[in-house]
């Protein structure tokens, strides 16, 4: 992008009423060996003694024969325990704290709501403490393992142990275990706290130990150990996270729990409603995990509305006994697509038809990305290359036993599933590898990613996944990791060599800019949006304005035309803000724009209506962190606060690029923001046409003139 811009030119103090004793170790850290050492640095525990995530999920045998593609599914759980009849819930709650809980008290607070629920001898929350810097509270030790159980209104210490890292999978099994042994009852639910990531980044970012976090393959390891202990599956297990309600998570928990409870997109850091949780509790305690999974979604809907933070809002509650029917027609629908996309054209469409599907956690360059797009979406998206496209949606409908979802997320099927929406790198692939529930989508996914890597020359071969048996395993390990190394290489350059034109852009003579794609740059273009930055040639400086949708497109023939208008969202003082594509609705569109507010550097995130250009502001996200992890909390704006807008900067006479940050301003009571007239100024306008391979092309670009009049004058 930036040749072609140079060819231009309060943390919450809540105290708990607990009773509690002191005692425990200092903190444990991961080194860069993956060691864990203590404060002074002395290895505790080296990186080559660890219980790591294994490469074979334990309690699921999946296989595939490549000459029949029928996925087979056997969960090898005998379970024979007798579960008592006395009406008792016992939810055991996995609180790693984080900067959820150091920065803004929210665990503290979600604990305060279980001790105000109704008083019940047949209900209890049994939690572990760890993985926080500083919990927001006057009981809960820094710097130690701390079991709790929340039981008619009380909270009580119950055991202590050194400190250990939280994203780690023997410190969950060890909870779980002495958990299940000492406080059995007939109903047991889990809960998993903290941030979350999706299928790829897994969950519980302990901030004590580099962020580290609970794969999926490290939550198989520690319910395997449990369950197979117990004899016995949980009622439910529960994500009050982000992201976690997904295919491949719901693959594993099937072989542990009756349900599961998760969100496809992002959840607000005030999380699950635990109050209602536990007052329906203690009036139903001979309820099972599917009606107080309704109630987990239910309130959770209602508490995000009552704070406006719905509008993002999604949860479900899965029947985990209709996985398997699910995963056995979401194989098949996979051959299909796979098949079908050895023919270029087709693998264009579906992958076009993917990019426009519903997805959560951002997925854009300003924000980062998550991966995980809706599964409906897709296999709806897909759905004339496939005869196998309806058992599948009657599949899900099966497994999503309820869902809630806010106005952004009205057509969310209740899970999402990973695909590379833009890929991260090579590790990124090596975790999907191990937990894509089919070989055929794996091969989709790979054999896409090959056709745009300029390292790859082979035809491809889905042959690689099978053993010498001619089977495919699920979590086995038949490729090195290595073998993702291909990624590693692959760059974005804004001069995707796969878009061309039967016609280059150029200013036609009623000042409209106008280019049309050939067949090959048709077949391997995603989408078209437009680039706007604004020049001061005095300054010898370009700002990049961002993206806009003002674009009039015609797929039909390749030939696209500029709408623009000079209209720009701005803050009530006039300046323009930096715009960012987050989604594109039917009603309307999600901008994000990178601002600091009070000093901190965070994304505004805004919703535009295409009905009047009325513009909402949602507030402000930090986005998806350097480990995978998703912010939370969207932060409302209050009068007062100071907002300086950033931007990407360009020199008009050297390659330099930097930030570049506006004026401070303070928010107001009552403050909109505006879509009017761009100041007067010279500005640039750019076609940027995005690849099927997760590259673009910006092309040249055309000048345009906004004078005091507000005529716009268009020139190259």
């Amino acid at each position: 992008m930036r040749k072609k811009i140079l060819a231009l030119l309060t943390a919450i103090g809540l105290v708990l009423t607990c009773t509690a004793c002191g005692g425990g170790d200092d903190m444990l850290y991961l080194d860069d060996e993956g060691n864990y050492v203590d404060a002074s640095g002395n290895v505790v525990v080296e990186q080559s003694e660890m219980e790591t995530s294994s490469g074979t999920i334990k309690g699921l045998s999946m296989t595939v024969l490549n000459t029949t593609g029928e996925l087979q599914i056997q969960r090898d759980m005998p379970l024979t325990a007798e579960i008592p009849d006395d009406d008792t819930w016992t939810i055991f709650i996995y609180v790693c704290g984080t900067d959820l809980e150091s920065k803004y008290g929210s665990a503290t607070g979600d604990i305060v709501e279980m001790q105000n629920a109704t008083a019940s001898g047949n209900v209890r929350f049994i939690l572990e403490t760890g993985g926080c810097s500083k919990w927001q509270n006057e009981v809960i030790k820094t710097g130690a393992i701390q079991r709790y159980v929340i039981q008619d209104g009380t909270c009580v210490l119950l055991d202590e142990q050194p400190d250990a890292a939280m994203g780690n999978y023997s410190t969950f099994a060890s909870f779980l275990d002495w958990g299940t042994q000492n406080y059995p009852s007939e109903h047991m639910g889990v809960v998993m706290w903290n941030h979350g990531g999706g299928s790829i980044s897994g969950i519980c970012f302990d901030e004590c130990a580099y962020f580290d976090s609970l794969s999926l393959m490290e939550l198989d390891n520690a319910l395997f150990e449990t369950v197979s202990k117990t004899q016995r599956k949980f009622d439910f297990i529960g994500f009050d996270a982000c992201l976690m309600g997904t295919l491949e998570t719901a693959n594993v928990l099937a072989s542990y729990a009756d349900y599961m409870v998760g969100s496809e997109e992002t959840e607000p850091g005030s999380g699950w409603d635990y109050t209602s949780i536990g007052n329906f509790l203690a009036s139903n305690s001979d309820a099972n995990g599917a009606e107080v999974g309704k109630v987990i979604c239910d309130s959770f809907l209602a508490a995000c509305r009552a704070v406006d933070q719905d509008y993002l809002t999604t949860l479900s509650v899965i029947d985990l006994s209709q996985v398997d029917n699910l995963l056995i027609s979401f194989n098949s629908f996979a051959k299909d697509m796979y098949e079908a996309a050895q023919d270029s054209s087709a693998r264009s469409d579906m992958v076009r038809a993917i990019n426009n599907v519903d997805n959560f956690g951002g997925n854009n360059k300003k924000e980062g990305y998550t991966n995980m797009v809706d599964l409906g979406g897709i296999v709806s998206s897909c759905s004339k290359y496939s005869s196998n496209a309806s058992n599948v949606m009657g599949a899900l409908n099966n497994a999503v036993l309820y869902k809630v979802s806010g106005d952004a997320h009205q057509g969310a099927t209740g899970l999402s599933m990973y695909y590379p929406l833009s890929i991260q790198g090579s590790m990124e692939l090596s975790i999907f590898g191990k937990v894509c529930t089919s070989p055929y989508y794996l091969s989709f996914v790979d054999s896409h990613n090959q056709a745009g890597s300029p390292n790859i020359t082979t035809v491809y071969d889905d042959n690689q996944w099978f053993d010498e048996n001619g089977e495919w395993e699920w979590g086995a390990e038949e490729v090195d990791d290595s073998y993702w190394d291909y990624m590693d290489g692959y760059e974005v350059t804004g001069e995707s060599p796969y878009i061309t034109f039967a016609q280059e852009p150029v200013l036609l003579e009623d000042g409209s800019f106008y280019f049309a794609l050939d067949q090959q740059g048709y077949d391997y273009a995603a989408d078209v949006l437009a680039m706007v930055c604004q020049v001061y040639e005095d300054e010898d400086v370009m700002i990049e304005l961002g993206e806009t949708i003002d674009v009039q497109a015609d797929w039909s023939t390749g030939e696209f035309m500029d709408m623009f208008d000079g209209l720009w969202l701005s803050l009530a003082d006039g300046q323009n803000l930096a715009l960012y594509i987050v989604e594109v609705l039917d009603d309307s569109i999600i901008y994000t724009s990178p601002i600091y507010l009070n000093g901190q550097e965070t994304n505004l995130r805004m919703r535009q209506y295409f009905s009047d250009g009325r513009v909402e502001i949602e507030g402000a996200w930090e986005g998806i962190d350097e480990n995978g992890a998703a912010a939370r909390d969207i932060v409302t704006l209050k009068s007062g606060d100071v907002i300086v807008p950033a931007y990407t900067a360009y020199s008009l006479s050297t390659d330099d690029e930097y930030e570049y940050t506006g004026s401070e301003y303070v928010v107001t009571d009552g403050d909109q923001i505006y879509y009017d007239l761009m100041e007067p100024g010279l500005y640039g306008y750019f076609f940027c046409i995005n690849d099927i391979f997760g590259d673009y092309l910006l092309t040249d670009s055309v000048l345009y003139d906004i004078d005091e009049d507000g005529t716009i004058t268009f020139s190259e």
